[in-house]
């Protein structure tokens, strides 16, 4: 019998690359997804790649009845990832009420119903923007939580302490905690990958969409930061790695292998790249030339961060070990099945 996992968000560019990894692990999977940020056909494209057809659900997780419903039209769902967020740091600093009732309640309503069908364990998506500003780099686990510097960011620090006060209270849940750094990239099949609605809030999108002539110029947000080169830096980890360390995670809280009830795990690749080699590894990796310039600073970014996943390595057993120029041509292999499908 095959575990039934539940996975919200799962038409969304790190949902569907994770749905694709749970299936060829062999997990059944309902995805619930209200299609603000994604296509239905995403669906039809997991099916090409896995050849297994995931059960979808079109609805909002903010809807309490309605995932309600989905639970019980689903009977044993084990695990939970829950990927559902508004994720924009930008348009989180300009609506932040927006960002503040999708993000908690969409969790909050799942920590509510979990114990009432009996699911085990959840898996939350969360951020490297929860450190803020690192005092120390390449940042752990064990880092302060810092002020957030935008709302988005804060939403992922209360879901985290949502998640803990609901663990410390008795609820019978398992949760691992990712801390994403920054997904960038494709499926190989370039079937699925990301494809934000409207002007893409995202560099990578960004730049493939200027690279392929649908955006006049790439905008680089600073060249004046403390970074060798002025702009800012990140910690760039290809999607389908970071999907494949949420399989290892469900198996570990379905196996009862957790040390704790509540553990975190920064996920990245201990490697931190400035927006500016990113442009020049991208024109290097694909021999497409980029029309981009340097504007002011963007409300919300950080300088630089990136990871320190030894512990993730260690006790996970899991590395993000796909290239720089792989995981970029990736990207642009993607854009161009876009604009072969007439989508973009």
């Amino acid at each position: 019998m095959k575990q039934r996992i539940l996975v919200t968000g799962g038409t969304g560019y790190i949902g569907s690359h994770t749905v694709v990894e749970l299936q060829n692990s062999g997990y059944e999977v309902v995805i619930v997804d209200n299609l603000s940020n994604s296509r239905a056909d995403v669906v039809d494209h997991i099916e090409q790649i896995s050849g297994i057809r995931p059960a979808f659900e079109k609805v909002d997780c903010l809807d309490f009845e309605g995932m309600d419903a989905v639970f019980a039209k689903y009977p044993g769902i084990k695990g939970i990832i829950h990927f559902a967020a508004s994720k924009a740091v930008g348009e989180s600093v300009q609506k932040p009420l927006m960002y503040y009732r999708n993000n908690l309640v969409s969790l909050i309503n799942l920590l509510e119903l979990m114990p009432k069908h009996g699911v085990e364990g959840i898996i939350f998506s969360s951020s490297c923007t929860v450190y803020g500003q690192p005092d120390h780099l390449p940042v752990t686990e064990a880092a302060p939580i810092k002020k957030a510097e935008s709302p988005y960011g804060n939403t992922k620090q209360i879901n985290e302490e949502i998640i803990r006060d609901t663990v410390a209270s008795g609820s019978p849940i398992h949760a691992i905690l990712l801390r994403y750094f920054n997904p960038i990239g494709a499926h190989p099949t370039a079937l699925i990958g990301e494809l934000p609605n409207g002007v893409p809030q995202n560099l990578i999108p960004y730049l493939t969409q200027t690279a392929m002539g649908i955006r006049e110029k790439l905008s680089v947000f600073g060249d004046d930061y403390n970074t060798p080169d002025g702009s800012c830096i990140r910690d760039y980890i290809y999607v389908v790695d970071l999907a494949k360390a949420h399989v290892i995670a469900m198996d570990r809280i379905l196996n009862g292998k957790q040390k704790d009830k509540v553990e975190v795990f920064n996920i990245g690749t201990g490697r931190g790249l400035s927006v500016l080699e990113l442009i020049n590894a991208f024109e290097a990796a694909t021999g497409v030339k980029l029309n981009y310039q340097i504007v002011g600073r963007r409300a919300g970014d950080i300088e630089q961060v990136w990871a320190d996943p030894s512990y993730a390595n260690n006790e996970l057993g899991w590395k993000a070990d796909t290239s720089i120029e792989e995981t970029l041509r990736s990207a642009w292999k993607w854009q161009l099945h876009l604009r072969e499908e007439g989508i973009m």
